[in-house]
């Protein structure tokens, strides 16, 4: 049971206030004064005023510095940074030409973004930060535990970067997700020389090294599978999105009779694309038929508390249940049973890493913020000021709703993300605010009424209707359905097992819910301009074959794939409405 939100404070004392101005002005300092020199602050357009006044202040204290940044530095996206990054795509790539071009020295890795949408891959650059830092919770990619984890952990790499370095030797640079870039700093694990790692098992893993090469999507989650089935010593189970563990247990589930066999007799199953993985899996793998019997004795995933039966030592659950994650929770409390705790790995994105769960409250959901990796500052959502005010920590209100603007180690300046946050108070103990993910700000669909519904509207309302009417719920994205008009939120929805009987019920309730939600689609609705959602079930397996796409298409890890709530692709809204079978 967590507690309650009356354990935050509702406003800052002045003594906390200016505590946090003093954290934020000290972490402020050290995070840019390093990359005052770099190439993007000498070239960048954005960045002339700026740069401007840092070098006409011969003698400029901390104080000086941080009042030119908040004078000066205005809100960024991603478009300034596209032609210094582009410079590390060139061929050949001299160091000269890119050392220090957002931060000190030269990237250890690229981290890849924007997995959710049409749009074209956005990579960040990261260097390694100070090594006092490489232990903070923000940077492990292994959390640690006591006993095993499971945790399945792709090594893929979209590209590898080549820099000609001055003293003739080069330097590769991997583009892959932001876990796998810390696991493989932490580890000093280049990609060039994977294949000689193939007889390692990760650490403190249940899955040997051979396994994070597997690039077939299937292949990838039955041996996860069988590996973890095997081990009855796991205390963790970590996924980065909750929705990512229903879709392993759809592999337990369907291939259960193979994976047991497989564990009797010790032997690797005939997936596909193993090649030369193969035979280092083949030499881990060891015959255990007293593990194969306990299993058959437990069963394939369904009863309640299903997880604590098959690893008796299990201990919690990490991973995202908010936001399109939501629709796991209720698979996911069934599994794990009541005895397992649950919570997020942090708040952040492939720029930065923002907060940590916040355990006084409810850790699956509420995030203090931190100044580790990023210095975070805010937009108010419902701001009327042109151009938007950069408000500090000290700054929010509880109940706000705020854009979190990032000023980063690795050389991005005022970023802006595009979530939206609530904050729902300040911890007692430091004052830093405690926050929950709401949305995206540019998510949804614009409907002919001119108004939007918010993801995190859209999402309650389909999760709460599924779980009473439908069944559960798998995952869902929406796209718009424009077969009659006024052009509406059109539901795809994949469950598991049953359909309820009296699912089309399901309709009514979520359009009930977006109508207590969203004044807008309320009004618009009573207007003649809006019309009730609809509801369309999908294929079996219809979004493990979507990541397995994405996977293919992207060359990313597949723990990067997120789904969309809502689906502008137009190529893979044609393969959604292909895999209809039923409409409510």
């Amino acid at each position: 049971m967590f507690r309650s939100d009356t354990d935050l404070l509702e406003s800052l004392t002045a003594e906390l206030s200016q505590q946090l101005k003093d954290y934020e002005d000290q972490a402020l300092v050290e995070m840019i004064r390093p990359n005052l020199t770099s190439q993007f602050v000498q070239h960048a357009p954005e960045l002339t005023k700026f740069h401007e006044a840092i070098t006409q202040n011969d003698s400029m204290d901390d104080r000086d510095l941080l009042r030119i940044f908040r004078e000066f530095v205005p809100t960024t996206n991603y478009e300034p940074y596209r032609p210094f990054i582009a410079k590390f795509f060139a061929t050949p790539c001299k160091e000269a030409d890119v050392k220090n071009m957002f931060a000190p020295g030269l990237p250890y890795f690229f981290a890849m973004s924007s997995m959710t949408s049409g749009k074209s891959v956005k990579t960040f650059p990261r260097y390694r930060p100070p090594s006092h830092l490489l232990q903070n919770p923000l940077y492990l990619a292994l959390p640690p535990s006591e006993g095993t984890t499971l945790s399945p952990a792709s090594m893929r790499y979209s590209q590898i970067l080549t820099i000609d370095c001055e003293d003739g030797q080069s330097k590769q640079v991997t583009i892959c997700s932001l876990s796998i870039g810390f696991l493989r700093m932490a580890m000093n694990w280049d990609a060039e020389h994977d294949n000689e790692r193939l007889d390692l098992w990760l650490p403190g893993q249940t899955d040997p090294y051979a396994i994070s090469l597997v690039k077939s999507y299937r292949a990838f989650f039955v041996l996860n599978a069988l590996f973890a089935l095997a081990d009855r010593r796991v205390t963790t189970i970590r996924f980065f999105f909750a929705n990512v563990f229903v879709i392993f247990l759809q592999y337990i589930e369907d291939e259960w009779s193979l994976l047991i066999d497989c564990i009797e007799k010790g032997i690797i199953p005939d997936v596909e694309n193993l090649g030369h993985l193969r035979a280092p899996l083949e030499k881990l793998f060891k015959p255990n038929p007293d593990r194969a019997a306990e299993l058959r004795e437990i069963g394939p995933p369904g009863i309640q508390g299903w997880a604590v039966c098959v690893w008796p030592h299990l201990e919690r659950f990490l991973g995202i249940t908010g936001g399109p994650a939501a629709t796991a929770v209720s698979k996911l409390a069934h599994v794990l049973g009541p005895s397992i705790r649950t919570q997020a790995t942090g708040y952040g994105s492939s720029e930065g890493s923002m907060a940590l769960p916040y355990h006084q409250t409810n850790p699956n959901t509420d995030y203090k913020v931190m100044f580790v990796d990023v210095l975070t500052e805010f937009l108010d959502v419902h701001s009327n000021e042109s151009p938007e005010r950069v408000l500090s920590i000290h700054e929010l209100v509880t109940g706000g709703h705020y854009e979190p603007i990032l000023t980063t180690r690795n050389g991005l300046w005022r970023y802006r993300i595009g979530d939206v946050v609530t904050v729902k108070g300040f911890a007692p103990d430091d004052g830093l605010p405690v926050i929950s993910y709401l949305h995206r700000r540019e998510g949804g669909i614009v409907m002919a009424f001119g108004t939007t519904c918010t993801e995190s509207q859209l999402t309650t309302a389909i999760v709460s209707a599924a779980n009473r009417w439908i069944g559960q719920i798998i995952d869902f994205t929406i796209v718009g359905d424009d077969r009659d008009t006024p052009i509406t939120y059109g539901y795809l929805v994949e469950i598991g097992g049953e359909i309820g009987k009296e699912a089309r019920m399901a309709i009514q309730q979520t359009f009930e819910e977006l109508m207590a939600a969203n004044d807008e689609f309320r009004t618009a609705f009573w207007q003649g301009r809006a019309r009730k959602p609809t509801i369309r079930l999908l294929e079996k397996g219809t979004f493990a074959g979507y990541r397995q796409q994405k996977c293919n298409k992207t060359n990313v890890s597949i723990s990067q794939v997120k789904v969309p709530v809502v689906l502008s692709d137009p190529t893979f809204r044609e393969w959604f409405l292909q895999q209809v079978v039923i409409e409510l």
